[in-house]
């Protein structure tokens, strides 16, 4: 293929998450450096601007809470810090908290590998149906009615999948390949981000 990887963002997706997914798979896993989970988040923005008008609202919040990361990233060295940092200031929950923003970057790394799941077991070239469970499976329940109802006109304007393959500069067996490589190595790192959660009683629901 002549294309280079900086051309291939499912490659370079793929790439980071392996590398996040071999810290969070250790029996004790070290602490996660913050700038590596930053910038392999940062690479996912540009699917969520693939997908079009429905998911603006998300690519719009995942890249300011990712860009906060990153900022923070510079002087808090892991992720584990950045919430030991807010809980110790009481600003968990508090609108544009670290560890609150951490959250949210979280469900936009869920979001798109149940949208991948789906894309992997839906037959066809439409996107519609594998989109729509995603949205519903993680975002919706944290959605009011007017984001939910805006986001279900979007997915009208959904491009298909063959569209979508092109804008990533895949073909559809190599597109397979990558999708296939992110949901297995995202799983691993989204249940080390909830560990930093559940298990200092945060919760995730919020």
């Amino acid at each position: 293929m002549g294309s280079n990887e900086a051309d291939k963002p499912l490659r370079r997706i793929g790439a980071s998450f392996e590398e996040l997914a071999a810290v969070a798979k250790q029996q004790q896993p070290a602490a996660m450096v913050a700038g590596d989970f930053s910038r392999a988040c940062s690479h996912v923005s540009v699917l969520f601007g693939c997908l079009g008008i429905a998911f603006k609202f998300a690519e719009m919040d995942y890249v300011a809470k990712v860009d906060d990361l990153l900022e923070a990233s510079k002087s808090i060295s892991t992720l584990p810090s950045m919430v030991e940092l807010d809980i110790q200031k009481g600003t968990v929950r508090v609108a544009g908290s670290h560890t609150r923003n951490l959250l949210r970057v979280k469900r936009g790394i869920d979001m798109v590998k149940v949208l991948f799941e789906q894309i992997l077991v839906t037959e066809g070239n439409s996107l519609r149906d594998a989109a729509s469970k995603a949205y519903a499976q993680v975002f919706a329940p944290h959605h009011g009615w007017a984001i939910r109802k805006a986001v279900g006109a979007g997915m009208y304007a959904l491009p298909s999948k063959s569209q979508l393959l092109k804008k990533l500069n895949e073909d559809e067996t190599s597109a397979r390949a990558q999708m296939q490589s992110f949901v297995r190595s995202s799983g691993p790192v989204i249940l080390y981000v909830e560990g930093l959660f559940t298990s200092r009683n945060l919760g995730l629901d919020w």
